[in-house]
């Protein structure tokens, strides 16, 4: 047997990723310059994509016309209502799937039977029982949202381990005891990351929804300029929604680092 001298290395590294801010911001700034140049060169067409200097003059203008905070405020409403809705009313029947047997296989079925259908399909059809204004495009985002919450935390609910609900039963806890500080604490990682599945749904959803029969809205403003052919503004509203959902993606890893902390 080979004996070892000094210290042995330690191997217990690795599979623990850390979010460089600074890589980001780089890749991101890197990619905008290079865009910049092959526009500047002539190699990138400027009729089919601006470049960033002129689609940001366009957003500036945006800005200061007042424009841009019209269709935004629109858009950030409904996005704010029919997340909403989908997401609690999701998290209710995904619990009550993943906690009781009686509701296992009947929700199961229907969500199964349901949430492969293109959302944007439905689109007319919630028009016709909600009517062209803002009801049809809230029912299409809540509705979009609701499955794949669903999903999500009927798997964070059977993620969770049942030593630990077995624990709470032979203390004596109540069954909203048990749910309040075992289940929902053990699924809340598999439910928060299914947020940052719905919110890029609903930005999804959200600009179908207003690009039939919206006045206002950023998917209205995009079909509008793509009419027109107007490529600096069709591609100002791209990069809105980006930024959104950037920002969404921000706000769920705040909640991420403040609620699972004890990860």
């Amino acid at each position: 047997m080979r004996r070892i001298d000094g210290p042995v290395a330690f191997r217990g590294g690795g599979f623990a990723p850390v979010e460089r801010l600074w890589a980001a911001a780089a890749t991101l700034i890197g990619l905008l310059a290079l865009w910049q140049l092959g526009c500047s060169a002539g190699v990138i067409p400027t009729l089919f994509l601006p470049a960033p200097e002129n689609i940001a003059i366009e957003l500036w203008h945006l800005m200061i016309s007042g424009e841009l905070w019209k269709h935004l405020s629109a858009s950030l409403v409904r996005l704010a209502i029919g997340w909403s809705l989908g997401t609690v009313f999701g998290i209710g029947l995904g619990l009550a799937v993943g906690l009781w047997s009686a509701l296992r296989s009947p929700g199961m079925a229907v969500v199964s039977a349901l949430f492969p259908i293109p959302k944007i399909a439905l689109v007319p059809l919630f028009i016709i029982w909600f009517g062209i204004g803002e009801g049809s495009k809230i029912a299409t985002l809540g509705f979009g949202v609701f499955f794949p919450t669903v999903i999500a935390t009927t798997s964070g609910v059977d993620n969770v381990p049942r030593s630990l609900i077995r624990m709470g039963q032979s203390f004596g806890l109540s069954t909203g005891a048990i749910v309040r500080r075992i289940v929902l604490p053990g699924a809340l990682p598999a439910i928060l990351s299914g947020f940052r599945v719905t919110t890029s749904i609903a930005i999804v959803l959200l600009v179908a929804a207003e690009m039939i029969g919206a006045e206002r809205g950023i998917g209205a403003f995009v079909l509008s300029a793509g009419n027109l052919y107007d490529t600096d503004a069709l591609m100002a509203g791209i990069v809105v929604l980006s930024v959104l959902g950037l920002l969404l993606a921000w706000v769920i890893g705040l909640l991420e680092r403040r609620l699972l902390g004890w990860r």
